[in-house]
């Protein structure tokens, strides 16, 4: 199943554990309250809203009754199994009261990876969505190994955004949006409103985490960024805190800070689970001029191009494509495997044919398999 005309105008909202969780540790009841009245409130416009909702580990700290987050994986998975309960409870509760459903949704990086798992997911979503539901997505947490973790809700949200085809992802943050300094220490930072690309200089105003109760903070909000930079969803960083941002943010209105903007063209779905569900298996560096045939002429990678191979990845394995500043480029299904793409590197195809003779005429990664960031 895939989109039908009634599902157009998907809106996904993520809020941080910082937002949603009060000064005193425990999840804020009356901020979710408001935060489902806006979902509801934007179900009466035409808009069809899907939440990622952190708050499970403190939800399940309240619950468990432990004053301070744990460090170690058993009990952090322990507070989610407990809080994620709570969570959907109180989610279901005032959607409820609405006469909205309300449909959990639990991933982990192993369900959207495997291409199966991704197309069972955004069914489910697109089905849920169907039936006038509000999905409440979370990671989960009480199952996923390290290596299927997203790291943080905000990328979790941005692959949900592609699996949906969202029309906007907005992140319900405890900030305006991305400043050109941190505001807490630098009181002369300025709000940057609009984003079209996500260079060095942008990536040096982010900083770490931003509180004991959350694992984002705007670098990992950046992230989330560049992967619909190059997706083409637009997305929006306002402060949850403000009444009724996620509808402002929805509208175009108060302060808050956008990356990308509405019509810019989309890429193939496919394209995207190579590029942003998948978790690279090694990265390829290439030269300068190769990184520019990709970004402004859509070509395939050559081997001429390769100047370096990192990781150990198999033929069909999704590789990450760096630049001589080591600035990602690109994201794809490789055509070789690590060893012959190492042989290979810097050669031209009528060489390399020579002693790969199967790989006579193939690319490295060919351009219908690669998204470019």
């Amino acid at each position: 199943m895939r989109h039908s005309e009634e599902l157009d105008r998907v809106i996904v909202a993520k809020v941080g554990s910082s937002t949603l969780v009060g000064p005193d540790g425990s999840l804020d009841y009356a901020y979710l309250s408001s935060l489902v009245d806006q979902l509801v409130e934007l179900k009466g416009m035409g808009f069809r809203p899907v939440l990622v909702s952190s708050g499970a580990v403190a939800a399940g700290m309240e619950r468990l009754g432990l004053a301070e987050r744990p460090s170690d994986i058993p009990a952090l998975q322990a507070c989610a199994s407990a809080g994620q309960a709570a969570l959907t409870e109180a989610y279901a509760e005032r959607l409820a009261a609405h006469g909205c459903p309300c449909g959990q949704v639990l991933l982990t990086r192993r369900d959207v990876v495997d291409r199966r798992g991704y197309l069972n997911a955004r069914n489910t979503l697109d089905y849920l969505l169907e039936l006038g539901a509000v999905p409440v997505v979370n990671e989960n947490d009480t199952v996923a190994a390290y290596e299927f973790v997203f790291g943080d809700n905000d990328m979790l949200g941005a692959i949900v955004s592609t699996l949906v085809g969202a029309e906007r992802y907005v992140i319900l943050s405890d900030i305006d949006g991305m400043f050109t300094a941190d505001p807490s220490t630098h009181p002369d930072a300025e709000l940057i409103e609009h984003v079209d690309r996500i260079d060095a200089d942008l990536v040096a105003c982010a900083g770490g985490a931003g509180s004991s109760v959350g694992t984002g903070g705007m670098a990992a909000k950046l992230r989330a960024a560049r992967a619909l930079l190059a997706a083409g969803i637009p997305m929006t960083i306002c402060h949850g805190r403000r009444p009724r941002s996620l509808v402002d943010a929805v509208l175009g209105r108060g302060r808050r800070t956008e990356f990308g903007s509405p019509g810019t063209p989309r890429e193939q779905a496919r394209k995207l689970w190579i590029g942003i569900a998948n978790r690279a298996a090694g990265t390829v560096g290439v030269d300068a001029g190769c990184a520019d045939a990709i970004r402004s002429q859509g070509a395939s990678l050559l081997p001429v191009g390769v100047r370096s191979v990192s990781g150990t990845f198999d033929e069909g394995d999704v590789v990450s494509v760096v630049g001589p500043d080591g600035a990602l480029v690109a994201r794809g299904v490789t055509r070789y495997c690590s060893a012959d793409l190492a042989k290979s590197r810097g050669l031209p195809l009528d060489v390399v044919a020579r002693f790969l003779p199967d790989k006579a005429d193939v690319p490295a990664i060919h351009r219908d398999e690669l998204l470019v960031f």
